[in-house]
């Protein structure tokens, strides 16, 4: 458990504003698409970009959501989520894609079929408030910090936490307690691959799925590999805060809270 910091001295703007308080983006040229397209698109995104996005384009491990993108808002049917897939982001942990024009055109779909979804939903809930997060014991928290939640072990409060939360308060505190973000352009989850033929393989992992591992190689280029027939490794930084987040009670979550708080 912890927190990955960003920049130094970066603030966020709005740090009680739930992201779900504010209505998405207008869409600038509505647009349709038949259910085939879309249904396809949600196979292709799912496995080529749900990793990082999550597979309803709302976000993901390392991905922003989709449906709230200026991009994808004034985008026209693919005019400016296509270039930007097929050269990528490196410096943000985003690699290029090389995809077949109609299996781009259906991730196009599918993205603008979820962001009229997200639209139609509207949000305008009530922003959170700092205290309807300070329920918790600052005490417990210490204890569970460097205790049982072991984040002692990669954090410091007078270390990497120094004075965190003078610069994260509220809800952007708890965000970034329970779903770090690191350094703008996160790197990718690493994986090392034993191949059959004796060669080993230390590459980005793009995607994965049951029976199938899609690393980035040195050339930028994207490589598939079947899970049976290969052994492997996957080493992902941020593996054990998702972990924690099968362990937390709800005291946990508010006791961390209020100890993160007091490290002003």
């Amino acid at each position: 458990m912890g927190i990955a910091q960003g920049p130094v001295g970066q603030a966020e703007s709005q740090p009680t504003q739930s992201p779900a308080s504010r209505r998405p983006p207008k869409t600038v040229t509505p647009q349709t698409y038949s259910i085939e397209q879309i249904q396809a698109g949600q196979l292709q995104f799912s496995a080529q970009c749900g990793f990082c996005h999550g597979r309803d384009a709302a976000g993901g491990e390392t991905g922003p959501d989709l449906t709230r993108s200026k991009l994808v808002t004034e985008d026209n049917r693919g005019d400016k989520i296509g270039p930007l897939v097929r050269r990528g982001r490196p410096e943000q942990g985003m690699p290029a894609f090389s995809l077949r024009g109609a299996d781009l055109a259906a991730i196009v779909a599918f993205i603008h079929d979820q962001k009229s979804k997200a639209e139609a939903l509207g949000g305008g809930r009530r922003s959170v408030d700092a205290a309807d997060l300070a329920t918790g014991d600052a005490a417990a928290g210490r204890n569970y910090f460097n205790g049982a939640g072991g984040c002692s072990a990669c954090h410091s409060a007078t270390g990497d936490l120094s004075g965190i939360a003078a610069r994260y308060q509220g809800l952007a505190l708890l965000r970034r307690m329970l779903y770090p973000s690191g350094q703008p352009g996160p790197a990718l989850p690493k994986v090392t691959l034993w191949l059959p033929s004796g060669q080993t393989i230390v590459a980005p992992l793009a995607s994965e799925d049951e029976f199938t591992i899609v690393v980035i190689d040195s050339s930028g280029a994207r490589q598939r590999y079947e899970k049976s027939s290969v052994k492997f490794k996957i080493e992902n930084p941020m593996s054990a805060h998702f972990d924690q987040l099968a362990k937390y009670t709800d005291d946990d979550m508010h006791n961390v809270y209020a100890y993160l708080d007091t490290l002003k």
